[in-house]
């Protein structure tokens, strides 16, 4: 496996010098990545607006401390609109398979790197050993990016994410703040327990009253019908062909039905399409798998989402699920203590302790300068934003009504965009179109 991944890793090198060496490709642009250490890449579809766009691999330490132990290559793509523009860089928070332009990378013609988060996707070491994988390991593979990429991007530079991406763009600060000029997280939560109380007080607040009492009424529904719902449920996992080892089947159900109001809210699904209880089973059915799916919670979920869980258990913190409303009803769950949403690889035990996420998040409060942090107030992960300090000049949006993928620049009002670019061109020193 060694030997194939130097061999894959040469192959993709020599095309790269090939493409270089080509004087009809050949550009300054690909000069210079040639000459920037650490880097490989390759051209690939450029987007419409820009000038060119690579594919890159990024030799990243495996232990940016003791970098005798390994390395990895992490996935970026490069989106070039010009020497002369600032420099988005993109902090994913888990695997990115293709290139695509963030809404601030064409609000600022900027160039963009977009970088896959380590132990996701492709960039992944030969063998996963979890204890590289942390938030000061993640954030230094960026901050190795940005020391590469300045030798050629000497603007303004910013970064952003979104959801675990944004929370990564929100570590990144806390570990380089000096590395870029603006931070924009959307909808990123900042956990500080590995059970959220703060999302319980969410979902029972959130909405209208008639409609938390809808989607309490459905998983009340589904509970009390279990028998039949297993049956018709086991049907449609043999047709989609889910498998369930991790958790059981009755777990796996038990789970879905526990999830849906979470996700219900941070999905931004309509109120008035809860079935009630003269329509039958088959439709809450259906309307519950659109809402709650059962793939979330089969084997193939476990294994794409193992390292967001390790780090969810081990350093950023997440959220369970209240029994005390099933009493008598689940079957496959305890009542307590609160069944996790946190499934660790290999059933290994979390270690999470919350010294990191409330380190941080004293320093936002005091030091967390020129963040514009943009969320959706119905958007359950809304419940452990970022919330203004005072004594900073960071700025808010919290989009009214909005959900977890509708918190964007694209659907503010005409207000707050305006708010927000005034507020750019005055951290970037520069005008926006």
């Amino acid at each position: 496996m060694i030997m194939k991944h130097l061999l894959t890793t040469f192959i993709l090198f020599c095309f790269a010098k090939t493409l270089g060496a080509q004087p009809a490709a050949s550009s300054n642009l690909e000069t210079q990545l040639f000459n920037l250490p650490d880097v490989v890449f390759k051209k690939i579809d450029t987007p419409d607006g820009f000038e060119a766009a690579y594919e890159l691999k990024i030799r990243q330490p495996l232990d940016h401390k003791h970098p005798e132990r390994g390395h990895f290559y992490q996935r970026v793509f490069l989106t070039h609109k010009g020497f002369d523009r600032p420099t988005v860089i993109c902090t994913e928070g888990y695997e990115r398979p293709t290139n695509r332009v963030y809404e601030l990378t064409s609000l600022l013609k900027a160039n963009q790197l977009d970088v896959e988060h380590r132990y996701f996707g492709e960039s992944n070491p030969e063998t996963v050993d979890y204890q590289y994988l942390n938030l000061e390991q993640a954030t230094a593979d960026l901050h190795h990016v940005n020391e590469i990429f300045r030798e050629i991007y000497k603007g303004k530079w910013v970064s952003t994410g979104i959801s675990k991406g944004g929370q990564t763009t929100i570590y990144y600060r806390y570990f380089y703040p000096a590395d870029v000029d603006v931070a924009v997280p959307y909808v990123a939560p900042l956990n500080q327990e590995l059970e959220e109380k703060r999302i319980y007080a969410f979902l029972d607040t959130v909405g209208t009253a008639e409609c938390r009492a809808k989607i309490r009424a459905e998983q009340m529904r589904l509970l009390k019908n279990r028998q039949e719902a297993l049956t018709k449920l086991q049907w449609f996992a043999k047709g989609a062909g889910l498998k369930f080892s991790y958790l059981n089947f009755e777990q796996a159900f038990e789970y879905a039905v526990l999830e849906y109001p979470f996700s219900f809210w941070q999905l931004g699904h309509d109120c008035s399409k809860i079935p009630d209880d003269k329509v039958p089973l088959d439709s809450t059915l259906t309307h519950f798998l659109s809402v709650s799916g059962l793939d979330f919670f089969a084997d193939e979920s476990m294994t794409n989402y193992a390292s967001h869980y390790y780090q969810a258990g081990d350093e950023m913190g997440y959220y369970a699920y209240r029994t005390e409303d099933f009493k008598g009803l689940l079957k496959a769950l305890p009542m307590q203590p609160h069944p996790s949403a946190v499934f660790m690889p290999g059933k290994q035990p979390t270690s999470f302790d919350g010294e990191l996420p409330k380190k941080t998040a004293a320093w936002l409060d005091t030091w967390g300068h020129n963040f514009i942090y943009i969320n959706g107030d119905s958007d359950t992960w809304s419940a452990t934003a970022v919330r203004p300090s005072g004594k900073t000049n960071s700025v808010w949006f919290f989009l009214p009504k909005t959900s977890h993928g509708g918190a964007r620049i694209k659907n503010m009002t005409k207000a707050d965009r305006e708010k927000l670019v005034t507020t750019l061109e005055n951290w970037l020193g520069m005008e926006i179109e």
